[in-house]
């Protein structure tokens, strides 16, 4: 199929309406509800849900039905649904998934910008959630619109946009289960969440880590107490912190030491990684916003990562256990902190777990590894946050992978690559789990520098345009 003319259209629609959308989404601040528990009363996931579904209902898509589906007390869904065109029945069904919900604003944004300030600046738009994820039900109905415009036949499609994605998708498994049976058994699920090595070439997404974690609260006084009188004698409850920390993992390192956190990898993920490493090379690592120094005998000029090997990098950050550190509470801000041990130290642990990893297990071993035998028998607790699993797609059918390099090869003038994601789409192992058969097509465009759920993200225009039309290209291949 010769998509130049399909592609055509798809550019000119980003730049006349859908571009101009996506900066109206920016606009709004629909925090996810981990973020704004009062996100029902402030109205905002409700406004960019209802924007897209007017919109939706106003797209030229065969047979096109839009609805929004709240559940009493959950954040609400887009569900579209657009019967097969030309013919095209039997049991093929492609299933669209995206979310509205964002991250929150987070420090350090460019003085020019901001989360909720969009601004196109070559060739990408700025502006917290355009990437992550609100393009993605306005490239799944632009795309259908456009088959059908251009009289390219296509199966059955259907789409799940939700508001929960950012705070683990727990509404997400009641809508499951309400909508499965008109959904059916998906022959292709669509998965717009995801990034991409480069700008180069349509990347598919192989595998998702999953995540655990919780808050970790060591107490060892009551109140606090004059550091010129207790220090020395009252243990700090940070250095108590620091002692459990390692537990978990190597401060050298950053390895993870518990065992139930490691999974063996398998050998089809390890050759992906080593194509992809060789054609990412040093941009694996150099992608991330270092901080530059001048100093330092061996000539660098920026701090390093934990590898420059490409494929261990790739793998680390796919297929490795990963603790971070991503909040704090108990410590006063600099320009108040005085001379006082402090009574207590909290911490906000995120763990990035491999994909086949059970969450569950991952965080009942980290409970019994910081709790148990507390130094200086400190109080401590870890209180779960709850975890999510990860996902590992399943083998690729021939038709799929024949469909998915002729669209990259279309599109992008180059073949399809493949590789694993260190985020969490907790949405693809429930949905594997309830639909084992479907295949996968995991996509995305949070390539290099566009920082989803860090400040000055972006949403790459011109590289969105092409993953578009490489996604009809494989709809389109759908029988």
């Amino acid at each position: 199929m010769d998509l130049s003319d399909l592609a055509a259209v798809l550019a000119r629609r980003y730049d006349d309406e859908l571009i101009p959308l996506l900066a109206d989404y920016v606009r709004v601040p629909a925090k996810s509800p981990m973020f704004d528990p009062n996100w029902a009363e402030h109205g905002h996931l409700a406004a960019v849900v209802d924007a897209a579904a007017k919109w939706a209902r106003a797209q030229p898509v065969t047979g096109l039905q839009v609805e929004i589906v709240a559940i009493p007390g959950r954040t609400p869904c887009l569900y579209f649904e657009a019967p097969a065109t030309q013919g095209l029945g039997g049991d093929r069904t492609v299933l669209f998934y995206g979310h509205l919900d964002k991250q929150p604003e987070m420090t350090g944004w460019r003085q020019d910008l901001g989360p909720w300030t969009p601004k196109i600046e070559d060739g990408k738009l700025y502006g917290r959630g355009s990437a992550d994820d609100g393009y993605a039900v306005y490239a799944a109905l632009a795309t259908l619109a456009a088959m059908d415009a251009q009289d390219i036949p296509r199966p059955r499609c259907v789409g799940l946009i939700e508001t929960c994605e950012e705070s683990g998708s727990y509404d997400l498994p009641a809508y499951l289960d309400l909508l499965a049976p008109r959904i059916g058994p998906p022959t292709l699920v669509v998965g717009l969440d995801s990034g991409c090595g480069n700008y180069e070439q349509l990347w598919v997404t192989t595998s998702l880590r999953g995540l655990t974690g919780g808050v970790l609260t060591v107490e060892i006084l009551d109140e606090g107490v004059h550091s010129g009188m207790a220090s020395g004698l009252v243990p700090s409850s940070f250095r108590i912190a620091r002692q459990l920390l390692n537990r978990i993992d190597d401060p050298a390192t950053g390895r993870v030491l518990l065992p139930e956190l490691h999974a063996a990898i398998p050998g089809e993920r390890l050759a992906q990684a080593r194509t992809a490493g060789a054609i990412l090379g040093d941009q694996v690592w150099k992608q991330f916003p270092w901080v530059g120094c001048s100093h330092g005998a061996d000539g660098h000029t920026h701090a390093l990562p934990t590898t420059t090997d490409p494929v261990e990098g790739i793998l680390n950050r796919t297929w490795r256990p990963a603790l971070s550190v991503t909040g704090a509470a108990g410590l006063p801000s600099i320009d108040a902190a005085g001379n006082v041990l402090r009574p207590k130290t909290s911490l906000k642990l995120s763990m990035r777990l491999p994909p086949t990893v059970d969450a569950d297990c991952a965080t009942r071993a980290m409970k019994a590894a910081l709790e148990q035998d507390p130094p200086y028998q400190a109080r401590v607790r870890f209180e779960s946050e709850g975890g999510a699993g990860g996902w590992n797609a399943p083998p690729t059918a021939p038709w799929l992978a024949r469909a998915l390099d002729a669209a990259s090869q279309s599109a992008f003038g180059q073949g399809t690559a493949w590789i694993g994601e260190g985020g969490t789409i907790p949405f693809m192992g429930m949905l594997g789990a309830k639909f084992p058969e479907a295949q996968f097509l995991i996509t995305g465009v949070l390539g290099p520098r566009s920082n989803a759920h860090g400040p000055n993200e972006f949403l790459h225009i011109p590289y969105v345009k092409k993953l578009t039309a490489a996604v009809a290209h494989v709809i389109a291949q759908v029988r």
